[in-house]
Formats: C-alpha cells, sequence, structure tokens
C-alpha cells in the first residue's frame, strides 16, 4: 500500500513541534530567497530568534574546546606538536587533553561502551560532586568561571551520555511510559519537546500552569491540583518535569520552590525529571541543581526522601558551549531501582551509544581550563564575553519590550528566552480568524513577513487561556534587529486598533 498522510503512524502525524513549525518552514524560504540575490523582500536576513541555536547566531565557539577537537579528529596533527605550538597557538594543555581522551575513547569514529566513554563519566562525577566555596561562588558570577555543582557524591555508573538532552528525555520517557494511562506533568508553558514524546508514545500529558504573576513560578498547588485531577480521572501519573531555569520562560527557581516539588514527588511517588540544560545561563539569583536541593533535604530528614527517583539532565547545546551541532549531553540517576535501571541501560544500547565527538566535548564542558593552566586566560574571556553578551541583549530586548503598547515582559533571569504577553486589539483577532490562524500566530507571521525575524507563537509552549504570548530568544548578535521589532509592532497596533 502506498503510504499516505492518512496511513502513517498516527501517532506522528499528532505529535506538534512549534519551533520547527510553519513559520520556521517560511523563514528557511525567505533565507533561500535572499542568498539568491532577491531583493524584493523588506528585509535583507533572517534573525532565527525562534530555537536555541547559538552558532548559528555568531556565537564564537570555545577556542579550547573547538582546538582539541581538531586533534580528535586528525591525530596526526599531534606528531607536529611543534608547529601546533609555534605556527597555530595551541597550548600545551590542548595538546595533552587531546592525548588523554584519545588514550581513553581511543578513534571518535569508533562506537563507545553505551553508558559513554567511563574516563568521561568519572569527569562528569567529578564535576558534580565538586562545590563551590562562597568565595568561589561569588567568583563565578563576578567571572563567570564555573567551577563546580552539587557537593555530593556522584555515582560514574548512574551517568548515562546521550546525544544532546533530548535523547535523555527521549529515553526517559520511553521507560516510564506504557501507553494512555501514563501522565506525566508537564509545565506550562513548556519546551514541546515533552508533549511531543508524550504524544508518540501515545501517553498522557498532565498540564501544570506555572505563575506568570510571579515571574514564571513553580505553584506547588496547582501541580497538586492537576494530579489530583488526572488520578481522578484514572491516569497514572508517574513522572513530573521540571525545566530550570525555564524554557521557555526564562524564570530560573529559588531552592524554595524545588524543595516543594521534591517534597511533593515523595508524598506522590513520581519521577522528577530535571531538565536544567540552562544551569550556566542564569542572570538572577543562583542555580540550584535539583540533585544538591534533595541531598540537603535527606540530610536534614533521615529516611523521609530516600525513596525519591530523580533524573538530572544536561546538554553542550546551551550556556557558553553552545556546540548544538555536536549533540553531545548527559543524564544522572539518583535514586533508581537496579532493575529499572537495567532497563534504562538496554533502551541507551538498543541505540549503541551518543556520538563520541560530543562526549569528549562534554568533558570539556565539565573540565575546562583551570587557573594557572596555559588555555585559562583566553578561555575565561570568551566564557565571559559571551555570558556578559547574552546578559546584555537580554536587558536590551526586556527594555524594549517593556516600552512597546500592551507588551509586559518580566525580567530575564537565565536561559536564552523571553516569553511576553502581547494584548491585541480587537480587529486583529478578528484578522486572525479570518485566516484560520490564532492571534499569536497571526502576530507572528505578519513580523516575519514584515522583518525577517521568526519567532514563535506563545500556543506552541502552551498558554493560560485568554492569553497571548510569544518566544523570542535573545542570541542574535547587535540591537539593529529589536528596533525592527519596535517599529513593527507600532505599525501593527496602529493599523488594527
Amino acid at each position: 500500500m502506498k503510504l499516505t498522510v492518512d496511513n502513517i503512524n498516527p501517532r506522528v502525524r499528532a505529535a506538534k513541534y512549534a519551533v520547527r513549525g510553519e513559520l520556521a518552514v517560511k523563514s528557511e524560504e525567505y533565507r533561500a530567497r535572499l542568498n539568491k540575490g532577491d531583493t524584493s523582500l523588506p528585509f535583507e536576513q533572517i534573525i532565527s530568534a525562534n530555537i536555541g541555536n547559538p552558532q548559528q547566531l555568531d556565537q564564537q565557539p570555545i577556542t579550547f574546546f573547538r582546538q582539541v577537537c581538531s586533534l580528535l579528529e586528525n591525530p596526526k596533527l599531534l606528531e607536529k606538536e611543534d608547529v601546533l605550538i609555534n605556527g597555530l597557538d595551541y597550548k600545551t594543555d590542548v595538546i595533552e587533553r587531546a592525548k588523554w581522551l584519545l588514550s581513553h575513547a581511543g578513534s571518535v569514529g569508533a562506537y563507545s561502551a553505551s553508558k559513554g566513554v567511563p574516563a568521561i563519566q568519572d569527569s562528569i562525577a567529578a564535576f558534580l560532586e565538586s562545590w563551590s566555596s562562597t568565595l568561589q561562588a561569588i567568583l563565578y558570577h563576578l567571572l563567570i568561571l564555573y567551577l563546580g555543582r552539587d557537593g555530593f557524591p556522584a555515582n560514574p555508573a548512574n551517568i548515562y551520555l546521550s546525544a544532546g538532552a533530548s535523547s535523555g528525555v527521549n529515553t526517559i520517557l520511553n521507560v516510564i511510559c506504557t501507553g494512555p494511562e501514563t501522565g506525566v506533568l508537564i509545565p506550562i508553558p513548556q519546551y514541546p519537546l515533552y508533549t511531543a514524546t508524550l504524544a508518540l508514545l501515545d501517553a498522557t500529558p498532565v498540564p501544570y500552569y506555572l505563575d506568570e504573576s510571579k515571574g514564571w513560578g513553580t505553584d506547588v498547588e496547582a501541580v497538586r491540583n492537576a494530579y489530583e485531577k488526572a488520578t481522578a480521572n484514572g491516569t497514572d501519573v508517574r513522572c513530573i518535569v521540571v525545566i530550570n531555569p525555564g524554557n521557555p520562560t526564562g524564570a530560573s527557581l529559588p531552592e524554595e520552590d524545588i524543595r516543594a516539588v521534591i517534597d511533593f514527588a515523595a508524598q506522590k511517588n513520581v519521577v522528577v525529571m530535571a531538565d536544567e540544560v540552562y544551569q550556566t545561563n542564569v542572570f538572577v539569583g543562583k542555580f540550584h541543581s535539583f540533585k544538591s536541593v534533595l541531598r540537603k533535604m535527606q540530610q536534614e530528614h533521615p529516611g523521609k526522601y530516600d525513596g525519591v527517583e530523580l533524573v538530572s539532565l544536561q546538554s553542550i547545546s546551551k550556556g557558553m558551549v553552545g556546540e548544538c551541532g555536536h549533540r553531545g549531553g548527559y543524564f544522572e540517576l539518583v535514586g533508581f531501582d537496579p532493575e529499572v535501571e537495567a532497563n534504562i541501560y538496554k533502551f541507551v544500547s538498543i541505540q549503541l551509544c551518543a556520538p563520541v565527538i560530543g562526549q569528549c566535548l562534554v568533558e570539556l564542558m565539565v573540565n575546562p581550563p583551570k587557573p594557572g593552566e596555559p588555555s585559562y586566560k583566553l578561555y575565561r574571556e570568551e566564557h565571559d564575553r559571551i555570558f556578559q553578551g547574552l546578559k546584555q541583549r537580554a536587558t536590551a530586548l526586556h527594555k524594549a519590550f517593556s516600552e512597546m503598547e500592551g507588551v509586559e515582559c518580566g525580567e530575564p533571569q537565565g536561559s536564552m528566552y523571553l516569553f511576553p504577553t502581547i494584548k491585541l486589539p480587537a480587529r486583529a483577532a478578528e484578522a486572525a480568524a479570518a485566516e484560520g490562524r490564532t492571534p499569536d500566530d497571526f502576530y507572528c507571521m505578519r513580523l516575519l513577513e514584515a522583518t525577517g525575524i521568526c519567532v514563535v507563537p506563545g500556543a506552541g509552549f502552551g498558554q493560560a487561556e485568554d492569553t497571548t504570548h510569544f518566544r523570542t530568544t535573545f542570541l542574535a548578535p547587535g540591537t539593529e534587529w529589536v528596533g525592527s521589532i519596535v517599529k513593527f509592532h507600532q505599525e501593527f497596533m496602529d493599523k488594527y486598533r
């Protein structure tokens, strides 16, 4: 039988992934026209503010990372160390790290163990175990140096290298979900990976709404109400997803919110899936990992929280690294039954292993150059410049939104996104309905057509009824594109008021 859209897997057909949806497709069509010399469009470039893809928007790779990778990809270069050092400005620690990784990983073109290269698991564990003193924490915020994370033991055997965090999410949800009766608590607004994956698995998303009036905080009462409603309808709620810092909201959770979620998970025996891929993108306050808070709660209340199951995810795609295309990440399992973990291992094994060059980049991310090492000065300068650039652009975009009619947007706290509310005139809603579009989709489409700036309608992430939002990254360099949004918005409001 010939395949048609009517006879393919209905779960695939039902899945939605707005960040690469219709607007993104149209923006790429415009990009192709511009590349062919088309001058009929009212803009000269496409700004892909729809997706957190830093290096597409001119974030420069970290020199130490790329130099090490070049030697991993072409080990013959190591036969000319004098040329590398004297002619190409490679530092001795670059060469040493490449040799170390090659000694443990072998060829990056070969499979690794299913969980990943054991030495890289060890490096991740060491990073998770290390602890930043008060002085180090101050240095981190002033100098943007990431020195360590939790201060509690990490078992390398519980760490799995993955093809980005998305692969880890897919693994865990495949093991957890058994069909429509399985429910997973999802924050709304959410990164649509979660609802799309649940659609593919024919499982049930259980939405809980974040509190926009409190900086998109996680309200445990909203979580509890969503859980009770779902279980009353016969849904077996097995997991709660928390994205911290938030995507698309940018919210950075205080420790008390994390404690409340962990307490809820302990009461209801649900797995906590902590999506922490933006943990270095924090502009306000401090990042608190779920594992560090869980371990503190276990110390404070012996026995009470020992049964909590936690999976924490991290990635090289975000933060200051931005190596999306290399597909590297990891997840750590805490508190899982050994037989369950054996089946997680089996699922991972079916996929063979994560890309080995991506695994090596994970090692570089968690174990960057240290003070006193030859590459440290440049690494710190690059790291600092990227962080400060993101913070400055976030501030500029937030300032622009605060001055736009009918737009409300909370202070940028972290991640790479802003998720403003837009209050559109009634005539705009009528024009949207005439095109079969929602008001937010209509607004975003007009913005793309007028300026070449691609953002994502709030409906793609979920939003409270009778509200309108859009998500934009603040990765694009410069501020001219921000001015384009301001100008478009004023003209749009004038046209439809």
